[in-house]
């Protein structure tokens, strides 16, 4: 006599292959009967409130604020030209004279600004205490000017 040609994980990969369509088809009778069609456009209308809010009712006539067309600003605000000191004082943390630029902290901000060897009246080295002005460069604030103290 043969055996029988289905094997147990057979039978299982059967049964899950039938309660997967069982499900799928449940919640495709689920979605037909809780579909939203057929609504009136009042019902999917969706308001906003004088404060910004979504609701579902429509705002109150008397509840509207009038706003002036100039008022509105897009984009980001324009900055005043803040004036800062135009000499500052700095320590040279780094100095590469091969390759011809360097680093100095400046001592007030305690920020790291770049030089160019192009910018420095007398040769630096590290550890130097320097007075430098800056400009802003490609890539940020640029050091010129560059003294020792």
């Amino acid at each position: 006599m043969a055996r029988s040609t289905e094997t147990f994980s057979k039978k299982e990969k059967e049964k899950a292959r039938l309660k997967k369509a069982k499900d799928k088809k449940e919640r495709a009778e689920d979605r037909k009967a809780n579909a939203g069609k057929g609504k009136s456009l009042e019902d999917m209308m969706a308001y906003i409130d004088e404060h910004g809010n979504i609701t579902s009712t429509p705002p109150d006539p008397s509840r509207k604020i009038k706003i002036n067309v100039e008022d509105i600003q897009i984009g980001v605000a324009k900055q005043e030209d803040v004036p800062h000191d135009t000499v500052r004082n700095g320590v040279v943390t780094f100095f590469n004279e091969a390759k011809g630029y360097g680093f100095i902290r400046d001592m007030q901000t305690e920020e790291s600004i770049f030089v160019h060897i192009n910018a420095l009246t007398e040769p630096l080295k590290e550890n130097n205490m320097v007075t430098f002005e800056t400009e802003q460069g490609q890539k940020g604030l640029s050091a010129i000017k560059v003294k020792k103290k």
